[in-house]
């Protein structure tokens, strides 16, 4: 019997992309790299875009109101932000038992993608194991 938490979309219509960027805004996130202190995803489907943002203390999920045709994505680069994807989310593979893990904003993200997420514990090792460059920096003479 296929549980309702874990049924995913006929046509695998879902696709996840995610979304880095961010500033110190708290003091434990100035050790992370600029631009890479926070990520957080953004799930597509037929019906239009949902946002899925971890925040200090709270998880926001929120059904945006624009047409499934929308570029997200777009519009999030041209904000300034590293955007990866689409990503298929995996289907779900039963344990024992759960993972014991902080709740972080690269948890939730791994999360989505499913079991073969690959292993992150910052928002730029996660950029870097999903197959993304690293920006240019500027070089000083």
């Amino acid at each position: 019997m296929t549980r309702l938490a874990h049924r995913r979309l006929d046509d695998g219509g879902q696709r996840v992309w995610i979304a880095f960027g961010g500033e110190a805004d708290r003091p434990w996130l100035r050790p992370l790299r600029r631009g890479f202190r926070h990520c957080f995803a953004a799930v597509s489907d037929e019906a239009g875009w949902t946002v899925l943002e971890p925040l200090s203390g709270r998880l926001l999920v929120m059904r945006l109101p624009v047409a499934a045709a929308f570029d997200l994505p777009g519009f999030y680069r041209r904000a300034g932000l590293s955007v990866l994807g689409p990503f298929a989310p995996e289907d779900p593979v039963p344990r024992r038992l759960p993972r014991l893990a902080p709740f972080t904003c690269v948890a939730l993200c791994r999360a989505l993608l499913g079991p073969g997420a690959p292993f992150a514990l910052t928002p730029y090792g996660l950029f870097r194991a999903l197959g993304g460059r690293s920006p240019k920096r500027d070089r000083v003479i």
